[in-house]
Order: C-alpha cells, then structure tokens, then sequence
C-alpha cells in the first residue's frame, strides 16, 4: 500500500471516529442526564401537586436519605415515589443481594421508566397510601425501612396523615422511615404540620444537616 493509500485510509477513519462522537445513539440520549431531567420537568408541568420541584434530586441528597438506614442487612425495603430513580440507584448500591426492594409510583411514565433501568426493583403503580397491600403480594407484613421522596409540601393535611399511617403501620418496631424536605417548607403550615405529624407517629425524629447540593437545599428527617 501506498503513502497516499494510508493517508486516505487515516483520513477516513478520523472523520468515521468523528461522527461517533458527534452523533450519539439513541439508546445514548435515551439515557443521558439531560433526558431524565426532561422527562421529570414535562412531569412537573403535567402534575405538578404530585412532584413538588422542576428538578429531580440530586445524588447528594439520595446519599443523605439512605444514611443510617441499615440497608445492608435489610430484608424488606421500600421506596415511595421514586421518580426517575435517583434515590433507587443509591438504595440499590447498599441493600443485599436478597433483599426484597418494592417501590409504589403514581405517575405511570416513571413506573415505566424504573422497571426499564432497574429490573430487580418491584415496581407498582399505585398510592403510597397502599404500601400493606404491595408487600402482602410478596408474602410480608411488614418493612425495615420506607425510604420516601413524596412531595409532601404540596400535599393537604390527610392525604399527609394517611400515607403517614400507611408507612408506620408497614415498618416494624426497629425500622427506619426517611424523607426529605425543601428547606424552606419549615416555614410553611404543611411544613410545621408533617414535622408535628411525624412527632406523633415515632419516638424519634431526627433533621440531617442541610444538603446544599440540590436543588432546592433540602434535609432529611430520619424517624424510628
């Protein structure tokens, strides 16, 4: 072969190699960040009352969330409102490889979404209000932890009181129930009312520091 063969031949393969990146796949996009921002910001703009932010949360957050909740030895977890799935994907670095992981969302692309990228998890289309229900259909009555990103904020007083009832009649006696709120809802009436809610229900209830990087800064309340 020729010098000018293999010129053409390196040229060639620099404008091939070029296009690769230039021109992503779809599968690609499909699972960039920028898409699953989008698809939790058209999620927002059609519900907003059952998502409470523009944003998802961030992995700094999820970190906070599962902090403390012993998911290594868990048997039983649960998610509420998991979202595009930033919280599972931290749930999923921490549980046990035979841990039962059931998760409850109301918004049916994100149902489709989670079961798509995370198969292990045992996803339901359904209120949180119903967690009894989802575990009885894997043959357990109670859960070690509820780890939740429901928008509580955006909620009215029952509909908080009965979700509330739903997680603490499914935990057991030792378990462990984590959310997490905007830091600025303390301030608020449904802010004041959940923290005192929250102090009914479990004999502790404890606020993580102010996680800074999300957004909006949120903290996590840890409950036993």
């Amino acid at each position: 072969m020729d010098n000018i063969s293999i010129a053409r031949d390196s040229r060639s393969s620099v404008r091939t190699s070029l296009r690769r990146i230039e021109t992503p796949s779809h599968n690609d996009l499909e699972n960039s960040v920028f898409s699953e921002y989008w698809r939790f910001f058209r999620t927002f703009l059609r519900r907003p009352a059952t998502v409470g932010s523009v944003t998802p949360s961030s992995r700094s957050l999820a970190r906070a969330a599962v902090e403390g909740c012993g998911l290594a030895t868990a048997n039983t977890v649960i998610e509420l409102g998991p979202g595009t799935g930033v919280f599972t994907r931290e749930i999923l670095r921490h549980i046990g490889l035979s841990a039962l992981f059931i998760a409850l969302e109301l918004e049916g692309e994100h149902v489709r979404e989670i079961r798509r990228k995370f198969p292990r998890v045992h996803v339901y289309h359904d209120s949180a209000e119903n967690i009894r229900q989802a575990l009885l259909k894997h043959g357990r009555k109670k859960a070690d932890c509820v780890i939740s990103a429901l928008p509580w904020g955006t909620m009215g007083f029952k509909l908080q009181d009965r979700i509330l009832q739903s997680i603490f009649s499914s935990l057991r006696s030792e378990g462990m129930f984590t959310t997490f709120a905007y830091a600025q809802t303390l301030l608020l009436p449904t802010g004041r009312h959940f923290r005192k809610r929250l102090e009914s229900h479990f004999a502790e209830v404890t606020l993580s520091p102010i996680v800074w990087r999300n957004f909006p800064p949120a903290f996590v309340y840890r409950c036993r």
